[in-house]
């Protein structure tokens, strides 16, 4: 029988049939990025081969870069008027809502300034502050102190492991716009499987830095060369536990931070992790260069 209210009065017995839904199916989300970029393709659009969420457009000195996330799209290009002619097409072939110049974005705050973007996650922080019980806590300046040394015998076990590894995880996708935050995260989330009361305390520290600093992110401006440049460090085998090496990356690409990371290695070695660094120049020099 139907369900009330979705009967037809000339015909009782009969039902709607769905014919296509965009969201409730698992493969709903793939049928939907496979039309669009379809759609974007037969325009001329290219496929970033390092991020395939990425699509843009070259022709002579116009670009348009095009950035999808599920049903969210952001549009970026150096001609007004042909992003307006691709937002028309677009909305000829899907249903459309122009929002404007995009303000948040997946957490993500963009202001704009007399320098330039100032992308930042002040209410993402503010929140995961809240989350943590944290939120009326005397502000840090730096989010661990000089020669802290962690291991993972350290003190007794911290009584709620669920809600620091939380917590990690929460200040993870914070450092998307916090590389300052990158080296102490990394360090915290080596103890997710069994955190102590000292690990807990360091993770304390990193919060109250987080309230010392909220309004902290990424600046990028105007720059009249785009030359990318890699900066490498590593403490070398400072790791109490197995004496490996915690080693970071900065990649700028004129003044601007566009790729960064800080993790533990595996293997110690410099050239290594030379090899390492100079594939990711060239990822993030396919992602900003085109």
């Amino acid at each position: 029988m139907p369900l009330e209210g979705f009967s037809s009065p000339t015909h009782p017995p009969q039902v709607c049939k769905l014919r296509k839904a965009l969201y409730g199916l698992k493969q709903a989300p793939r049928a939907w990025f496979d039309k669009l970029k379809t759609t974007l393709l037969s325009w001329g659009f290219k496929n970033n081969t390092s991020d395939v969420s990425l699509f843009f457009y070259n022709a002579g000195s116009v670009v348009v870069y095009l950035l999808v996330y599920v049903d969210d799209i952001l549009i970026t290009e150096n001609a007004p008027d042909l992003i307006t002619k691709v937002i028309q097409d677009l909305n000829s072939q899907f249903a459309l809502k122009v929002m404007g110049p995009v303000h948040f974005f997946l957490r993500f705050e963009v202001k704009r300034n007399a320098s330039g973007l100032l992308l930042t996650q002040s209410k993402y922080a503010q929140d995961l502050l809240e989350k943590a019980n944290m939120a009326g806590c005397n502000p840090g300046s730096t989010p661990m102190t000089v020669g802290t040394k962690l291991s993972k015998e350290e003190g007794e076990l911290f009584d709620q492991p669920t809600f620091y590894r939380s917590i990690i995880g929460g200040l993870q996708y914070l450092t998307l716009s916090r590389p300052d935050l990158a080296f102490t995260v990394n360090k915290l989330s080596q103890f997710l499987q069994h955190p102590t009361i000292a690990h807990w305390v360091a993770c304390k520290r990193v919060l109250r830095c987080i309230k010392g600093t909220l309004n902290h992110g990424l600046q990028f401006t105007k720059h009249s060369h785009l030359e990318l440049e890699t900066y490498v460090d590593t403490d070398w085998a400072s790791d109490i536990n197995d004496r490996r090496s915690t080693s970071g990356y900065a990649i700028f690409l004129g003044n601007n931070l566009v790729q960064w990371s800080s993790k533990k290695q595996k293997v110690v070695s410099l050239s290594s992790i030379e090899a390492e660094y100079r594939s990711l120049s060239q990822a993030a020099t396919e992602v900003v260069c085109i």
